[in-house]
């Protein structure tokens, strides 16, 4: 875990007196991680290794910090509590150490009762992030269906016998499913097919994939997606999902690693975010990929938040 300036980040608007009521918002009301009410709780990544082994374009280990100001004045109400569980830092190179730093602090959150939310750092996140949960149902000697829901532009199933990275977390999870005896149930939407190969089409077909192309996702198909997704969740128990920012259209979220030239837009996530919201099954959920040295005005912050509050609100 790393030290940060908690006061520094979370400060932001405060209304008149007279509208305090009606005009709370998020960094009045969010405090360190303790004991306490159940509530939101968040989770700093700081790593772009996993980007760096995949010959992306780094800076993704700033982010959580930059989101966390750009969270700060969220409308918020203020009996619903709101923790910071602090960052977990990726030192040098030692990705797999992270990785199980994060695993540990989600498992905590999640033993506490709180609704993890991770915020990354390249997309290396989501294996620890799927990890702390599985650490979770290993303690309490249970297996039920989880369902992984991937909103981005790939796969992420390359093999890791290179090593992990960002490119690897899926396979990693699909591995532990596995070792477990668990189905992998694995849910892609926005998948490009200019940044996917033969090869990982064909393991994502291997491994029964349900994903859903980004050209086959504008808003005249909204219905068919939701279908789709809803098909998928149906089966499922308890639900995990994760957001690489990169499946948006780079003119709304330019500060990623990999930009993407088409993409699927907010009109389309929002409504598929509210139906994972109303199963009543998601358990955790993150946001990956934001590089804030590629961000213009901070869009893609803005964005974030925005995601942020449609998965918990």
């Amino acid at each position: 875990m790393s030290d940060f300036d908690f006061a520094g980040i979370w400060a932001g608007r405060v209304d008149a007196e007279e509208e305090a009521a009606l005009a709370t918002r998020l960094h009045q009301v969010i405090k360190p991680l303790s004991e306490g009410a159940e509530g939101v709780a968040l989770v700093g990544f700081c790593s772009d290794e996993g980007v760096r082994r995949n010959k992306g374009r780094v800076g993704a280990r700033q982010a959580p910090d930059v989101i966390r100001r750009a969270l700060a004045n969220l409308p918020w109400a203020p009996q619903r509590p709101a923790w910071d569980a602090g960052n977990v830092v990726c030192d040098g190179e030692a990705l797999e150490q992270a990785q199980q730093a994060l695993a540990d602090r989600v498992t905590d959150c999640l033993d506490a009762g709180h609704f993890p939310v991770i915020l990354g750092g390249g997309h290396e996140v989501a294996y620890g992030s799927w990890l702390g949960l599985a650490q979770q149902l290993d303690a309490q000697s249970c297996a039920p269906r989880v369902g992984i829901i991937n909103f981005d532009a790939h796969f992420d199933l390359r093999l890791d016998s290179n090593g992990r990275s960002s490119g690897t977390p899926f396979y990693q999870i699909a591995q532990g499913c596995q070792e477990r005896g668990w189905d992998f149930r694995y849910c892609c939407l926005g998948v490009s097919e200019v940044s996917n190969t033969a090869a990982l089409f064909r393991r994502a077909d291997d491994l029964a994939v349900s994903y859903r192309r980004d050209k086959d996702m504008g808003i005249d198909r909204l219905g068919e997606t939701l279908q789709q997704l809803e098909r998928f969740m149906a089966d499922c128990d308890l639900l995990y999902l994760t957001i690489d920012l990169d499946v948006l259209p780079a003119g709304v979220a330019p500060g990623v690693s990999a930009p993407a030239p088409r993409g699927v837009g907010l009109d389309i996530l929002e409504p598929l975010i509210d139906a994972i919201r109303r199963t009543g099954k998601l358990k955790l959920a993150d946001i990956a990929e934001y590089n804030p040295t590629y961000d213009i005005d901070s869009w893609t912050a803005r964005v974030a938040a925005r995601l942020f509050n449609t998965i918990v609100n």
